[in-house]
């Protein structure tokens, strides 16, 4: 069993920056996949990055793609989303999530076993 917890979201404005944590308690294997997904209301869950525990696979969404930097923390089994040149549009609860069978990096939520309380973030205008 692995538990998930984000930290980290708060509200800024537009172009800052905001830096989510994903602490996991519980071991993470190698075939795991790790990522973010966000929420707007009203919307349907997004993907926002994934990749594999094992290394070599990192995917992000176009909407994120060069603002938006994944990291992690091996010793502390924490993985960080690093949030730059934010938008309104970026304005969302954050989830970190987990799938246990991370061979091929899944855009769809569904996919993910293992999921965190989500952090909210607001970006103003």
């Amino acid at each position: 069993q692995v538990q998930l917890v984000e930290s980290g979201g708060g509200s800024v404005q537009a172009g800052g920056s905001l830096r989510l944590s994903c602490a996991a308690s519980g071991r993470i294997f190698s075939n795991y996949a790790m990522g973010w997904f966000r929420q707007a209301p009203g919307k349907e869950r997004e993907f926002v990055v994934a990749f594999s525990w094992s290394g070599g696979r990192l995917y992000y969404a176009d909407s994120v793609k060069g603002r938006f930097t994944i990291s992690r923390d091996n010793a502390k089994n924490t993985v960080y989303l690093q949030m730059n040149s934010l938008k309104p549009e970026d304005t969302a609860v954050y989830y970190c999530a987990a799938d246990r069978e991370g061979t091929y990096i899944s855009r769809r939520a569904s996919t993910y076993d293992y999921w965190g309380q989500g952090t909210q973030v607001t970006v103003s205008s």
